[in-house]
């Protein structure tokens, strides 16, 4: 994701502005600025969002819906499911779009905070945090529950527990998801599960008309698009794109029953931009072009 110049806005006024309810704040600010947030519930999400001035972090609770970031470097798109988590590093910014009302919880990190725990582990360099998107990370998920419920807390012992809690968090951040060090994606040794297969499904054939990259199908199943390509034509022996080709071409002969469809809508509709491309992947499926396909019917 992309640095720059961030708002001189409070982060959680920016994010405030493209939600339906604004983050639910937390009274006492710890160390460096950090503000975090209490558990909280707002709507769907199509909005852009600036660059902001404090990474966030945020994880998610109760049910999942799809989420999707479209920066500089590209779009990308996962589920907001329990154990995940979203890192939008400072002075990123691009466009979200999260398909319902989701239960949240935030942390507000100033890039200083950050830094000091790095000095402290000794890392000798420079702390960028890489951009997330429903990425699966239960550690660092816990830590911001544990920080959503205790912090606020009417306990003298509270703040001291939170401020080491964020600590932690921070560590875990500059571990798996920072220039510094990443957690590996898990070795595939096998093929996609049926369940994961089903669902990179379902998402092709949510967004036919779109352009998929691959980045946006490993996110569903939270892959890296290497090891993502690898699984998937070992479960079936066939390439993402392939399989992209079957799901577009199945729902063209379903259309193409449709007589009040012309042929030029249908492949529109299937993510062909011209006439020409759309006759000839149906022709390498099917055998025969399409309006031969049609009058056959």
């Amino acid at each position: 994701m992309e640095q720059r110049r961030p708002t001189d806005r409070p982060t959680s006024e920016e994010i405030g502005e493209i939600l339906d309810r604004p983050p639910v704040l937390i009274e006492e600010t710890m160390r460096c600025g950090t503000r975090l947030t209490q558990r909280w519930q707002h709507g769907a999400v199509h909005n852009s969002l600036p660059a902001l001035a404090d990474h966030v972090i945020m994880t998610y609770y109760g049910q999942d819906r799809e989420i999707r970031f479209q920066g500089d470097e590209g779009r990308f798109a996962s589920r907001t499911r329990p154990g995940s988590i979203t890192i939008i590093p400072a002075g990123s910014a691009g466009r979200w779009d999260v398909a319902g009302s989701i239960e949240v919880s935030h942390v507000y990190l100033p890039a200083e905070r950050l830094r000091a725990a790095a000095e402290i582990l000794n890392t000798g360099q420079r702390i960028e945090l890489l951009g997330r998107v429903g990425f699966a990370d239960p550690v660092a998920a816990g830590i911001l529950e544990l920080l959503s419920r205790e912090a606020g807390a009417d306990d003298p012992s509270a703040r001291l527990f939170v401020e080491q809690a964020i600590d932690l968090l921070n560590t875990q951040l500059i571990r798996g998801h920072s220039s510094v060090r990443a957690l590996p994606t898990p070795e595939v040794k096998r093929g996609l599960a049926p369940w994961q297969i089903k669902r990179v499904t379902e998402y092709m054939n949510e967004h036919l008309g779109d352009e998929i990259s691959l980045n946006e199908l490993a996110g569903v199943v939270h892959l890296s698009r290497f090891h993502f390509v690898t699984a998937f034509r070992l479960a079936t022996g066939k390439t993402p794109h392939e399989w992209l080709v079957l799901q577009r071409i199945g729902r063209a002969k379903q259309l193409l029953g449709d007589l009040f469809l012309n042929i030029t809508e249908i492949g529109l509709s299937v993510g062909y931009g011209t006439p020409s491309a759309f006759t000839a992947a149906f022709r390498k499926v099917v055998g025969v072009p399409p309006t031969e396909f049609r009058r056959a019917l």
